[in-house]
């Protein structure tokens, strides 16, 4: 039985994976910012057939708080092996560019916040040589683009940062997942107009779970996204900077 943390437990995304994991009874333990959510994601997995499912509001920005907070879900579900980290948010790039402020700030909730997390839980599932995390970032991490390059440039750092990660806990046969999906109509993108790549998060949170219990490395969803990245990765940068991306 899954002992499970799901940071950014309220975005759709994370919900998905969460109702994968209650139907097969994991104990999961959910945090986010908004306490009337958590409780109504908290009761659907309950009815969904988790096991144990407790939760705690928490700014996840307050990094000085990551120890604190994951020692209290190992204490509340009486051990913990696997990890989501899911929050995030989808920053205006026209302010980004304009204040860097707001820019900062979208830079510490999308890579400082998450690499506080990875490192935390690393460093624990390290010492016991057992555990799987995984990660959300984003094809947008694959190539900075004028549209949303301060997203992106926040999960390219995440994304380098796992994938060093994971390379330092494989021998200790600790497992780390990188999740780039691409366009999902999720609540975060509600103000982006619709086209045919998006998809709904059931399919990035089945993708999700598979790969937590597969132990994959990296996983672009839907998989088609990575042949998609490939060719937008092999424009030459001579023409690449002419397109209006």
């Amino acid at each position: 039985m899954r002992r499970i943390v799901i940071f950014g437990a309220t975005s759709a995304i994370a919900q998905e994976t969460a109702r994968l994991f209650a139907s097969k009874g994991a104990r999961l333990f959910l945090v986010g910012r908004n306490a009337e959510r958590l409780e109504a994601v908290a009761s659907d997995l309950r009815v969904r057939g988790a096991s144990q499912v407790e939760h705690e509001v928490f700014d996840l920005d307050h990094i000085d708080g990551h120890g604190g907070l994951i020692d209290r879900a190992e204490e509340r579900l009486g051990g913990l092996d696997t990890a989501l980290v899911a929050h995030g948010t989808l920053p205006d790039q026209a302010a980004c560019a304009s204040d860097f402020t707001v820019a900062e700030a979208a830079l510490r909730t999308n890579f400082v916040s998450a690499a506080s997390l990875l490192t935390h839980l690393a460093n624990r599932f390290e010492a016991r040589r057992y555990g799987a995390i995984a990660v959300i970032s984003s094809v947008a991490g694959d190539r900075g683009r004028q549209s949303n390059y301060v997203y992106g440039s926040a999960k390219a750092a995440l994304t380098a940062f796992a994938s060093g990660m994971r390379n330092r806990l494989h021998a200790a046969g600790v497992s780390l997942v990188t999740v780039k999906p691409g366009f999902v109509d999720t609540p975060m993108t509600a103000h982006v107009p619709k086209g045919p790549l998006f998809v709904g998060p059931a399919v990035v949170g089945k993708g999700i779970y598979r790969a937590i219990m597969r132990g994959r490395g990296e996983v672009y969803l839907p998989r088609f996204w990575w042949a998609i990245m490939a060719i937008i990765r092999s424009i030459p940068e001579a023409i690449f900077v002419r397109l209006k991306l």
